[in-house]
Order: C-alpha cells, then structure tokens, then sequence
C-alpha cells in the first residue's frame, strides 16, 4: 500500500500499531503533503531506524519528469513517468498575468474524440490522487524555477476524463485545497469534462467548489456525436439541464470550451447553435484556437474573430484562446503518443 493512499487516521493507526509515537504520523503526514517528499529519506526530523522502518511498511510511487519540452512563447511541455512506467502529459501555460498548470486524470482517454490525440489513446487505468498532486507539484516547481512565479490555476484537462475517476480527482482536490496541503482555493481550479451528465449532477450535489468546464466543440446533436461519441448517450438537451443544475446549485458559471475547426463547426449556422444552447444558463464560452495534430487531418479557422464577433453581439460572454506551445507537441496527448 502506498503511503499516500491513506488518511492520517490510518497513518495514525499503522504507527502506533507498529510501537511509534503517534505524533510522528503528523510530521509524516507535513512531509507527504506540505513540504512534498519524495521519499521517506527526506523526513530528516525522522529518526534513520523510523525511516527504514516506514520504507519496510509501505510503498511511496515516484512520479518524474521524463520529457519536457519548451515553446518559444513559454509554454512547457512534460511527459510525466509514473511508478508503473506508465506515462501522462500535463503543461505548464505562463501568461504575464498568471501561470496555469494543466494536469491529467487517466492514462489514455476511452472517449474518442475525433479532434484529440488522446483520444487515439485506450485508457489504461485511473490516476491515483497522488499521481495528479505530483504533476502539480513538479509543474509548480517548473514555474517557479523558469518564472519565479507559483501555480496561479490548475486544469484538469489533459488527458483522460476527470468525471469517470470522480473519486480520486476529488481527493486530489483536496488535497491541493486543504490549510495542510497546498492551501489553493478551488477557485483556481477547473474540472473539464466532456459532458458526462450523471456525474455534473452529482459534483453540484456534493457541494464541489471548483469551476467546471463543458468540453462542447459543437452545439447540435448530430454534429456532436459526429465528432465527441460520447454525445450519444449525453446529449446536449440532458447537458443543459445537468449545467443549468450546476449553476442552481453552485452559483458558479460553467465555461463552454469549444475549439473552432475549419469546416466543422466554424459555419454560420454553428455559431448560431452555440449561441442558441448558451443561453439556456448562465456561462462563459472560451473559443479556442485548434492546435494541429498527426491522427486527424483537422486544421483551425479563420473565423475565429467572427465567430467570436457573433456571439459578443448576443450579449454573451466570450474569450478567445490562442493555441500555445505550437512549435512542440502541446495539443493533448501529442507528446505522450509520441513517448510510448
């Protein structure tokens, strides 16, 4: 069993079971996560026989950084190796404003969306909580040696769905939230999901304080099935309602995220879709430029500003979001694909 699988009871209980003080399950807990050790040799206020006791009774999984690649517009790209050699991406976006780390939740993505190199990608399993605090933790390290600057968001919106490991992503939220962990207000966090309805309803009945985002890439249903299978048993009409929930529940504004392709969903009529489907509750709608990749044929728009120009005039609340890091691999799933 890995350490970081349990709660401090637990961890309370093994050491006390095993003739420690139980005080010394507080300094393990500090050490695990607050000051982010990667091993129990780094507890130094741990006796050597207690840290070679602790390395007999439980596992501690490494996560390391076995690929990083660095845009020209400061964009970092990392292929993260996880402790069973398994590898996911997470990117480290800086802006003069902020820096924001997006971070995956599985191996490979079961989903299928066209647009998406993950999707390309069977899923191999979950993330473990501690597997997706990891990847904050050595992006914050990459932005704070590169940018002087700490993790301002976090995006879970890498690879793999966040809603179908619902349990251990919301564990690492916690763990990245909680006054004896990283202390990050969930505010600055965003679960993206590519609309798995069941699970909207159930994060807004759980009292989940994150920002949520709708991966919504087109606002009919047989355009959105075309494109994102998962449409197909989560229609837009179920979405509308499950976000509409959300908003009720939450009072916080979903974000549509929806990337512009050229001759996909960049006609007239899709803006019109988009529009019609936004205003059904409260939200914000982030268009994003698409960022090219070697398993689809898919290029961007050159509507963007229109497109965006559109909406505006609806009286909506739109950004545009221009693709990063195109000169690396930093469209989702790219880099992996190409590391495994």
């Amino acid at each position: 069993m890995d350490i970081r699988e349990l709660s401090l009871v637990e961890i309370t209980q093994k050491i006390t079971e095993a003739g420690e003080p139980a005080f010394r399950a507080k300094q393990i807990w500090q050490w695990i996560w607050q000051k982010h050790a990667r091993s129990f040799d780094e507890m130094s206020n741990l006796s050597v026989a207690l840290r070679e006791k602790l390395n007999s009774m439980f596992e501690f999984a490494q996560t390391q950084i076995s690929t990083a690649q660095y845009s020209s517009d400061g964009t970092i790209k990392v292929v993260f190796q996880l402790s069973d050699n398994n590898k996911v991406e997470g990117v480290l976006i800086p802006t003069k404003s902020r820096t924001t780390a997006c971070i995956s939740s599985q191996v490979g993505c079961s989903l299928d969306c066209t647009f998406c190199a993950t999707g390309s990608m069977k899923r191999v399993r979950n993330l473990k909580a501690y597997e997706m605090v990891d990847q904050v933790v050595l992006i914050n390290e990459l932005s704070q040696k590169h940018y002087d600057k700490k993790l301002d968001n976090i995006v879970y919106m890498g690879m793999g769905e966040p809603l179908l490991n619902y349990n251990e992503v919301l564990k690492s939220v916690d763990r990245i939230t909680s006054v004896d962990g990283m202390a990050m207000s969930p505010s600055r966090i965003t679960l993206s999901t590519a609309g798995i309805t069941k699970m909207i309803y159930k994060l807004a009945d759980d009292g989940v304080k994150t920002n949520l985002a709708l991966s919504l890439h087109a606002a009919t249903n047989s355009k959105r099935s075309e494109i994102m299978p998962i449409n197909e048993s989560n229609p837009l009409e179920d979405l509308a309602a499950a976000l509409s929930y959300w908003y009720e529940k939450t009072n916080i504004r979903p974000t549509l995220e929806y990337t512009v392709i050229a001759g996909v969903n960049d006609t007239i009529e899709a803006e019109k879709a988009l529009g019609i489907f936004a205003r059904r509750f409260p939200c914000k709608i982030n268009l994003i430029e698409y960022n090219p990749i070697s398993t689809a044929t898919y290029q961007p728009t050159g509507r963007l500003e229109a497109f965006s120009e559109a909406l505006s005039k609806q009286k909506l609340i739109v950004n545009i979001r221009r693709s990063r890091g195109k000169d690396i691999d930093a469209a989702c799933g790219q880099l992996a694909l190409k590391s495994n």
